[in-house]
């Protein structure tokens, strides 16, 4: 069969789809990728253990292949992932940043990878020290007062935050039922205001990007439980006004939190406790480089002032007068256990390298060259495409693709730089029609200079070539889909002819 290829803008000739067979089309019979010695077990007949109706004499579906070909195969299909490793991802409110082979190092330690969560506390001392140092660094970086590890995500701390602010209202015999949320908040936050039987309310935003202090002061009352923020926001500024906010909310009582998914902006700079944050989760996935996305493993651990700390959960970790670590759970007025065991200790060992690494210092250089970066592609870029919001920036940005006399989408221009390598960033959020970029930390010069180029090419051919970016991808094995058939239509399973 001839080969059917198609050009990238390296010149690299990439095979197409039709070209590789799936893995159930290859191979003959006979063909095996493994040499097993004979079994000294006695087989038990099947149909004696389960019933002649139980057995299926023709067996499962399997592939036999041979073990190269097998292998090439696979790697073949690894080479067409896009991945942290190999692409640049500009994902805005994400923080797609390298995760260091060292904290991968330190996880698979057998001291760390071996332990069983039953395991008596004088067998585990070694994590548990870790955990307690662990947590005496959030506490720090956050200037907060304690920090329990438990929850197992962004989302679960968020959660966990809104339920140890209920329950220090209810210690204080209130019952209040509004959580106000900007219009730039994550979607997790009315989410879960509603698992946590509140009632999420929208503060509106200015031209600029930040809260309207005016509609802040008209909806915050003596029903309103919190007001969950994230600062820098989700359009990548940051609200400077956050001292006056917790101000206005502490004024009737209710409680500042703090969403902790922007903190790659702040390490090292600001603690949210010192402009007024009563409670806020970090997600270690983006702020200290821990694996990312697939639904986990995550964590997410709390951070609390000291009014709010008797409600954290259990059990907390704690050092003991006689140096040694363990659980207490000694704490009458806590919200309880919000995940099985003792949180996701591979990723929190993963956090805490990364964190020691790094030390101090490292971790403001984190900050300082997020924010030099999202500002450096926001001032190359800025004359070709529109900035809705005024610079400084934080750690990303927000660009809409506007030109004249042009039906060329965002989502054209995102399949447009896979072409060059580059996953496409946040689009369409939190406004309509944008591209939202964060380049980190961890990407160099020479990578932001390449997506500035492929970004500017791309603005070349929507005004010269519009069809060729309403057509990309155009150098991928698989060319572009029907996404909403495939969304509402899904067919990702193999059926033999």
């Amino acid at each position: 069969m001839a080969t059917n290829t198609t050009a990238s803008p390296t010149g690299t000739r990439l095979p197409r789809d039709e070209d590789h067979p799936l893995i159930f089309e290859r191979g003959a019979a006979g063909a095996s990728a493994a040499w097993l010695p004979p079994s000294d077990v006695p087989c038990v007949d099947p149909a004696f253990a389960f019933g002649e109706d139980a057995v299926d004499t023709a067996g499962p579906e399997i592939p036999e292949i041979g073990e190269m070909d097998l292998v090439r195969h696979y790697t073949r299909l690894a080479q067409r992932l896009f991945s942290v490793d190999a692409n640049f991802y500009p994902l805005g409110s994400c923080t797609m940043k390298y995760n260091p082979r060292v904290n991968e190092r330190a996880a698979a330690m057998p001291g760390f990878a071996r332990l069983h969560p039953y395991q008596d506390e004088a067998d585990v001392q070694g994590i548990l020290e870790l955990f307690h140092r662990l947590r005496l660094a959030l506490q720090e970086i956050s200037g907060l007062a304690e920090v329990t590890l438990q929850p197992a995500a962004g989302a679960q701390g968020e959660m966990t935050g809104l339920m140890i602010i209920n329950a220090y209202h209810r210690s204080r015999g209130e019952n209040r039922v509004k959580v106000l949320t900007p219009d730039s908040a994550h979607g997790t936050n009315p989410a879960t205001c509603t698992i946590c039987g509140r009632q999420a309310c929208t503060v509106k935003s200015g031209a600029d990007g930040r809260v309207d202090l005016k509609d802040l002061r008209d909806q915050v009352d003596e029903q309103t439980a919190a007001l969950m923020i994230t600062n820098p926001n989700t359009v990548g500024v940051f609200d400077e006004q956050i001292a006056e906010i917790a101000k206005i909310v502490h004024a009737r009582g209710a409680q500042l939190y703090l969403d902790g998914a922007n903190m790659n902006a702040l390490l090292g700079i600001a603690k949210p406790a010192s402009f007024g944050v009563d409670a806020m989760h970090f997600n270690t996935h983006k702020t200290f480089s821990t694996p990312h996305g697939g639904g986990g493993p995550g964590a997410g651990p709390v951070g609390v002032a000291e009014h709010l700390r008797p409600f954290l959960p259990v059990p907390q970790i704690v050092r003991r007068e006689n140096g040694t670590y363990g659980w207490d759970e000694d704490r009458p007025k806590s919200i309880g256990k919000v995940r099985s065991f003792y949180g996701q200790s591979g990723v929190l060992v993963r956090a805490y390298t990364y964190i020691r690494a790094l030390g101090g210092d490292g971790l403001r250089d984190v900050a300082e060259k997020a924010v030099l970066s999202a500002n450096y592609l926001a001032a190359r870029l800025r004359h070709r495409f529109e900035m809705p919001f005024p610079p400084p920036y934080a750690h990303e940005f927000i660009m809409v693709p506007r030109f004249a006399g042009s039906d060329v989408t965002e989502t054209d221009i995102a399949k447009r730089l896979i072409d060059f390598g580059i996953h496409p960033p946040t689009m369409s959020w939190p406004i309509h029609h944008c591209l939202m970029v964060e380049p980190t930390e961890t990407e160099s010069l020479d990578t932001l200079d390449r997506f500035v180029a492929a970004m500017l090419t791309i603005a070349d051919e929507i005004e010269n070539d519009p069809e060729r970016v309403r057509t990309a991808p155009h150098t991928q094995p698989v060319r572009r889909v029907d996404e909403v058939s495939a969304a509402r239509k899904p067919n990702v399973r193999w059926r033999p002819q």
